[in-house]
C-alpha cells in the first residue's frame, strides 16, 4: 500500500485524495482504441465500449460502489447495476468522441449550443472570464463552438500530471492539436492566469473536486449539502475569480445518447467590482460556490448518467472519529 492510501472499512485501499488515485487508463489500449475509432468508424468503435463498459464493472470495485451509491443519491432509488453500465457506457462514450472531437470531426455530431450569446458578450469585452464545469458530460464540445469563433482561446487550468496517459494517447492521433494548459501548484501560476485573461482567454476549470490539504493556501473547503447529503466543495476557483475580478461563467457539454450533445453556458458570478469589505468579498465567494453547487446538483438529476466522478466524493469510505 502507498504511503497516500489508507483502508477502508471495505478492506480495499482508499486513495488519501484524488489526485493521487491511479489513471484507470491504459496507453496501449488507448491507441489502438483511437485506431478503431478513425480507421474503423465511430460506429464500429462504439460496439468496442461494450466490452470495456464490461470490464470496468467487472474489475473496479472501488469507482462501482462509488458509482452505484451517487447514482442511489441522484435517481432517488437504490442504483441498479444496469444503472452503473449506463453511467461507465456514457463515460467510455465520451472518450472515444474526444478523438472524433480533436481531429475536427463536428460532421459526426449534432451538437445543440445554448447561451452562445454570453460568450459572445464576454469576448467583446476583452478581459476574459473564468469558465467553471464539473466532471459532466464532455469539455471537448467545446471544440464545435470555437468552430465558428476565431478569437475563442481557452486553457484549462489544471494538475499537469492528471490524466496524462489519455492526453498523450490523444495526442498520437490528432498531432496537431495543441491544448493550452496552465499548471497549477507553481510559483507563477497566479501571473500566467492573469496575463492569458488579460488578453482576451477564457481560464477553464472543473470544480467538482475538493483539493488535497495544502494544495492551495487561497483556498478552503466547504461543506455544502449535495443530492441530500452533506459533502465537501473547494472555493478555490471562485477565489481566483474575486481575486483576479473577473467574470465566472458555468459550462457544461452535455451527452445526450448516440452522436448527440448539448452544451450550455449559463452566468454563475461577477467579480468584476472589488467588494471594499472583504466580509462582503466572502460573502460573494461563498454565494458563488453555492451557485455552482446547485446548478451541479440540478445537472446531476436531469442528466444522472453524466457525471462522471467515480471517487469517494462524499467519503463515505473515510475512517469514522
Amino acid at each position: 500500500m502507498s504511503a497516500g492510501s489508507h483502508t477502508s472499512r471495505h478492506g480495499d485501499a482508499v486513495p488519501a485524495d484524488w489526485t493521487r488515485e491511479p489513471e484507470r487508463s491504459n496507453a496501449t489500449a488507448l491507441r489502438v482504441m483511437s485506431w478503431i475509432a478513425l480507421h474503423c468508424g465511430r460506429r464500429v468503435a462504439r460496439w468496442v465500449l461494450h466490452p470495456i463498459t464490461l470490464y470496468f464493472l467487472l474489475f473496479a470495485a472501488g469507482p462501482r460502489r462509488h458509482s452505484r451509491r451517487y447514482l442511489g443519491r441522484a435517481l432517488g432509488r437504490p442504483a441498479r447495476l444496469a444503472d452503473a453500465y449506463r453511467q461507465v457506457h456514457a463515460f467510455a462514450s465520451t472518450i472515444l468522441d474526444r478523438v472524433y472531437f480533436l481531429s475536427g470531426r463536428m460532421d459526426l455530431f449534432d451538437v445543440q449550443v445554448h447561451g452562445e450569446s454570453l460568450i459572445d458578450a464576454t469576448l467583446a469585452d476583452g478581459r476574459g472570464a473564468f469558465l467553471v464545469g464539473a466532471h459532466l458530460g464532455s469539455f471537448e464540445a467545446l471544440h464545435v463552438v470555437g468552430r465558428t469563433r476565431p478569437a475563442l482561446r481557452i486553457a484549462m487550468v489544471m494538475y499537469p500530471d492528471n490524466a496524462r496517459l489519455i492526453n498523450s494517447a490523444l495526442a498520437a492521433v490528432a498531432p496537431d492539436f495543441r491544448a493550452d494548459i496552465i499548471a497549477l501548484g507553481r510559483m507563477d501560476s497566479m501571473l500566467a492566469i492573469r496575463d492569458w485573461l488579460d488578453a482576451g482567454g477564457l481560464a477553464g476549470m472543473l470544480a467538482d473536486r475538493s483539493l488535497p490539504e495544502g494544495s492551495s493556501t487561497r483556498s478552503s473547503s466547504v461543506s455544502l449539502s449535495f443530492l441530500g447529503q452533506p459533502a465537501e466543495f473547494n472555493d478555490g476557483p471562485f477565489r481566483l475569480a474575486a481575486l483576479l475580478r473577473r467574470r465566472v461563467v458555468f459550462m457544461t457539454g452535455l451527452y445526450l445518447g448516440g452522436n448527440r450533445y448539448e452544451v450550455r453556458f449559463a452566468p454563475l458570478a461577477d467579480f468584476s467590482e472589488r467588494a471594499g469589505d472583504p466580509a462582503e468579498r466572502e460573502r460573494q465567494i461563498r454565494a458563488a460556490l453555492q451557485a455552482y453547487a446547485d446548478r451541479l446538483e440540478a445537472l446531476c438529476r436531469e442528466h444522472p448518467y453524466n457525471w462522471f466522478n467515480f471517487h469517494d466524493f462524499w467519503r463515505d469510505d473515510a475512517p469514522r472519529r
